[in-house]
């Protein structure tokens, strides 16, 4: 795989190998992330309503369990698969919580919500490029640089929760119209990112996207059928999702470690890269 490039770019992509704190964007990240936030819809619910922890009680274990994961993904110094991906379980979980609560414990609209978190990840953005002059995740070799990544995620699931419902519920599309928009959606994306959109544009959209496409996927499977969904319940739902995500977790570990130790024979050719970072 490194030995088809050449020159800079070569460069770069071994120093993601060997530095970045984050995963490079491949199909199976997607296939992840998507999965990721369906598991963070399917899960809250399970927790909320099936377990009887209530929206409270669920919003605190998963705020503390959040916590602990970031504190041992600042730990680590470069991007570990399984470490990494259990923190985006449990923010997408966390961050549906959010919105959640302010929609059900406040009582605050839908697009109220909507709109704040945007402001808000928009002012993360802001601060961000203000601070490093870049927004991209192939750059993300400090720990302030991973600090404001995570906090945009958190934001982004919370927006997308909040939108996604909006658009859902509060205008009545259901789950199929939902889960089409967003495939929709999704997909313009990806055609305007081929057609020279800025690729950081176009990732963070789509970013924001597989949130609410996630949650109508979740909420379509786990449903009963007579609400419109496929009945199979938040438990069938959010194991079957979780075990995927094991499984694609362990293959990314396997091909990341492969890499590593690839990279790592010709690491001596990057000194001026790696001290620029």
């Amino acid at each position: 795989m490194t030995a088809t490039r050449s020159g800079p770019d070569r460069n770069e992509h071994l120093l993601a190998i060997l530095r970045n704190r984050v995963p490079e964007v491949t199909l199976v990240f997607w296939i992840i992330k998507v999965l990721s936030t369906t598991t963070g819809e399917t899960f809250a619910d399970f927790l909320n309503s099936t377990l009887g922890f209530g929206l409270t009680g669920t919003t605190i274990a998963m705020g503390l369990l959040l916590v602990a994961l970031l504190i041992a993904e600042f730990s680590v110094r470069r991007y570990t698969p399984p470490l990494f991906w259990s923190v985006v379980v449990v923010i997408s979980i966390f961050g549906t919580l959010v919105t959640d609560n302010l929609t059900d414990g406040l009582g605050v609209p839908l697009w109220i919500s909507t709109v704040v978190f945007a402001v808000l990840m928009g002012g993360t953005f802001a601060i961000w490029y203000a601070r490093e002059r870049t927004l991209s995740i192939h750059s993300i070799y400090t720990r302030r640089r991973e600090g404001f990544y995570w906090v945009v995620v958190l934001f982004t699931f919370a927006l997308g929760t909040a939108a996604g419902d909006f658009i859902g519920e509060a205008l009545g599309l259901g789950y199929w119209l939902s889960l089409a928009l967003f495939v929709g959606l999704i997909a313009a994306i990806a055609v305007a990112w081929r057609l020279g959109l800025n690729s950081v544009f176009c990732f963070w959209a789509a970013y924001v996207l597989t949130r609410p496409l996630g949650a109508s996927l979740g909420d379509l499977l786990s449903s009963p059928k007579s609400d419109g969904g496929l009945g199979l319940g938040t438990t069938v739902t959010s194991v079957t999702f979780l075990v995927a995500i094991v499984a694609l977790v362990i293959y990314l570990t396997v091909k990341v470690r492969a890499e590593r130790r690839a990279a790592e024979t010709i690491e001596d050719d990057l000194p001026d890269l790696v001290d620029a970072v």
